[in-house]
């Protein structure tokens, strides 16, 4: 014989009843059955809202009542054909009238008792087994209905009955052995005692009649219908990428049903463990699934984590003090509290140093227990011995589970560090010598992220998800999009690397999607998008909270570079081109490193300096394996290097620069570049990854440009004046020519101090070849004192600059 259960899902309306009893009528070819039914999906709810209502004197109770007799009636007339339906209405509406009567009792009374409180709730069930059980018959199937308050026998604790093994397992051994038929269907959740009177199980109540029958009969095994296919990783809903867990032990199911797995209740499977009885968990809506097996002994692959569960809205209660070390007794009169007030303590944890316990429960409780534990510690606080307890909401409970875990070192340092790297703040740990479960207190905010990063951690072979959140996406941005999507095949097999773009900004609108945004569609859906907004960026991508995000700066703005600490405290790592914040007053630029120290968001900028050449990461690994820098000669600007390599008799120095502006290889503002600014930030940034507090100021500029240029307000008047002055520009290349020299704008740092200006480069020098946009960058150090290390390449570009961003996301993904 064979035991199922049915959850109020699974019978929720007339269509999922049908899929219910066809599911019973495969599983009847070869086997009797028991069955077990939860109340039509919601109605338990309805019920004890309208009890509670009727018991206020609130005669809205009414309406409630009114939509659970509709549900049912309306339900058999679905179900059974019309020639059929007389006699089981007329039952129908007598337990509705039954139901009624119960209502208008509570409301006369003004009272609702624990006992008629468990008669009313236990009436879903009963409607639900009854009109199934005649739905069967319809059906053709060999079935019978039977009332469980016959067999099911407790003790007269309404609301928190206990049961009568032995009298239960009389009454259920007769059943067995006189009933005939196929299929009897039970409802789930209602006993009865003794004499008579109807009790309830408790939460979970369907579950814990199937494990009692199933555990009397001897089963063959108690099947679990849901709407899920078996217990998963993790919540399936909260984590896409989790799956079933093919096989359990009781233990683990036991773990994660307790830490919040809905899908079965952890009381359920006490009585078929004693026995050894296999529980599958299968999904009513997809039964050809495999589902879940739970047993005593799980074979095949075997994870050291079987799962990751969480129970959501904990508070936790902590009680500390000096008064509380080396005395006997405290733990025990704290705990004393939650059983007088009846509170399930859900996890524990003290200090070695037995200056604090601390302990989770279901905030709703908190209040109350606040209040009694300040009371019964009410001397030890007012002589200040112990503090007035702490109470901290908004809280839940991250928990690893697996009977393997123990035997696998480094699990816990694992789960930590994962949550720490994204910021989830642990506020309290617990981890009993068993180590079949280790819980985390983390924030309830945190929760979604805090399971995808654990379940990536522990079971996704290691495919990390990097999630981006960009803001400008012209030349560099566009060319940087392209080459993800690009490359999102090989990033996912040989890197092992899952790039979703979550958000795109430019400067008119923005537009979000958590799922990752289409990359073949990026334009029209940002041209659709909301109005563009940084604030409104920055606070959308702190309360998407999402798992290793990266805020992307493809822009040349001020205030977008102001917005990278903001990031940075919310552990969002920050890759940028834009090199304002790395050139800004140095107290800034080492605020933003401390930041990403301390919040463990990376900050990489490597594109700041020689677009996508490897200068800044060359540098840094040159100071970090102990060599020093004492002297930096380079070519900086590739875009100053195209228009001098351009520039000859035969072109204008002002259709040169236009050229430059329009193939992409100047700032928007050309004047930034051929002022020499940005070579100044440059040389700045290195010499500061090189050690020293520089600051802008201190940067030598020997501009070549006329004071009328430097001074315009727009490109416009920039360019106008280009053409005023093409004299003088024409007398530095007659100059240059007449030295047999080339014209470079060269960036230098030597002993602290720095410099930039346009200077005649002899034949033979380094730089004097120096074609189209390409940089160079000389390093002397200790190691490369009389040859300098030399980096050269291209130094500009939209496709270089894109690819030096993209190469700092890999290398964030990769660490």
């Amino acid at each position: 014989m064979n035991v199922l259960k049915f959850g109020g899902t699974s019978v929720a309306n007339p269509e999922n009843i049908q899929k219910t009893l066809s599911v019973v009528s495969k599983t009847a070819e070869n086997s009797k059955l028991l069955v077990v039914v939860s109340a039509f999906g919601g109605v338990t709810d309805l019920l004890l809202n309208a009890a509670d209502l009727a018991g206020k004197r609130d005669d809205s109770y009414r309406t409630i009542f009114q939509e659970i007799e509709t549900r049912h009636i309306n339900a058999v007339k679905e179900l059974i054909p019309v020639a059929n339906q007389s006699a089981v209405l007329s039952a129908v509406k007598t337990r509705l009238n039954r139901l009624e009567t119960l209502f208008e009792g509570a409301f006369m009374l003004s009272e609702l008792s624990p006992k008629t409180a468990d008669l009313i709730a236990g009436h879903g069930e009963l409607l639900s087994s009854f009109i199934i059980a005649e739905t069967a018959k319809i059906n053709g199937l060999n079935a019978a209905f039977k009332d469980s308050r016959e067999l099911v026998i407790t003790s007269n604790a309404y609301g928190k009955a206990s049961v009568d093994f032995k009298e239960t397992a009389k009454r259920v051994s007769n059943f067995v052995a006189t009933n005939k038929a196929q299929v009897n269907i039970l409802p789930g959740f209602v006993a009865s005692t003794l004499d008579g009177n109807t009790t309830t199980l408790g939460r979970g109540g369907s579950d814990y009649t199937a494990a009692i029958l199933a555990s009397l009969v001897n089963a063959t095994e108690l099947q679990i219908w849901t709407d899920v296919s078996g217990m998963y990783t993790a919540n399936p809903r909260v984590v896409k990428q989790a799956f079933p867990i093919a096989h359990i032990s009781y233990r683990e199911a036991m773990e994660l049903s307790h830490f919040g797995a809905k899908v079965i209740y952890p009381p359920t499977i006490q009585p078929v463990l004693e026995k050894g009885i296999p529980i599958w968990i299968k999904n009513t809506f997809s039964p050809d699934d495999i589902g879940t097996l739970v047993t005593d002994k799980p074979n095949g692959k075997n994870r050291p984590v079987k799962g990751i569960s969480h129970i959501e809205n904990i508070a936790l209660i902590t009680l500390e003090g000096s008064g509380m070390i080396g005395i006997p007794g405290v733990s025990k009169r704290f705990l004393e509290v939650f059983y007088q007030k009846n509170t399930n303590v859900i996890m524990i944890t003290q200090a070695s140093s037995e200056q604090s316990i601390c302990v989770g429960v279901d905030q709703a409780d908190a209040d109350a227990i606040e209040i009694a534990i300040n009371e019964a510690f009410e001397l030890e606080i007012m002589r200040k011995h112990i503090e007035p307890v702490q109470v901290e909401k908004d809280l839940a409970i991250l928990a690893l589970v697996g009977d393997r875990m123990k035997s696998h070192q480094g699990l816990s340092g694992k789960m930590f560090s994962s949550l720490g790297k994204n910021n989830v703040n642990i506020r309290a740990i617990a981890q009993g010598a068993s180590e079949k479960n280790i819980s985390a207190v983390i924030a309830k905010t945190d929760v979604k992220k805090g399971l995808n990063i654990l379940h990536e951690e522990f079971f996704e072979d290691r495919l990390k998800q990097l999630n981006l959140f960009i803001t400008g996406v012209g030349n560099v941005g566009g060319k940087l999009l392209e080459q993800i999507k690009q490359q999102q095949s090989y990033l996912n097999e040989k890197l092992r690397l899952n790039i979703r773009v979550i958000a795109l900004s430019n400067s008119r609108t923005m537009v979000f999607d958590e799922k990752g945004l289409d990359l073949d569609n990026w334009e029209q859906l940002l041209a659709n998008g909301e109005k563009a907004d940084p604030e409104a960026f920055l606070k959308r991508t702190t309360e998407l909270n999402i798992r290793n995000s990266i805020f992307v700066d493809n822009t040349a703005t001020e205030f977008i570079s102001r917005k990278y600490s903001d990031y940075l405290r919310n552990s969002i790592g920050v890759v940028t081109c834009n090199k304002i914040a790395c050139a800004d007053d140095y107290e800034n630029y080492e605020d933003l490193q401390r930041l990403s120290r301390k919040y463990g968001g990376s900050f990489l900028y490597e594109t700041n300096v020689g677009a996508g050449l490897p200068i800044i990461d060359t540098l840094n690994n040159l100071v970090a394996s102990g060599d020093e820098v004492h002297k930096i000669q380079a070519v900086l600007s590739g875009s100053l290097n195209f228009v001098f390599n351009n520039f000859d008799e035969n072109s204008s120095f002002h259709d040169v620069v236009k050229q430059a502006q329009e193939e992409g290889y100047t700032e928007p503002d050309p004047k930034i570049d051929l002022s020499g600014v940005d070579v100044a930030r440059k040389i700045l940034i290195l010499a500061r990854e090189s050690g020293y507090q520089l600051e802008l100021s201190d940067i030598e500029n020997e501009s070549f440009l006329p004071e009328e240029s430097l001074n315009t307000k727009d490109n416009d008047s920039f360019f106008a004046s280009l053409k005023t002055h093409a004299s003088s520009f024409n007398d530095l290349l007659a100059n240059a020519k007449k030295n047999n020299c080339r014209l470079k704008y060269v960036a230098q740092f030597e002993e602290g101090k720095a410099s930039v200006g346009l200077q005649q480069i002899p034949e033979g020098h380094p730089f004097y070849n120096l074609e189209g946009s390409d940089n160079i960058v000389l390093f002397y150090t200790n190691r490369y004192s009389q040859q300098p290390l030399i980096i050269k390449g291209a130094g500009a570009g939209a496709d270089v600059t894109a690819s030096g961003i993209f190469a700092d996301i890999i290398r964030i993904g990769k660490n």
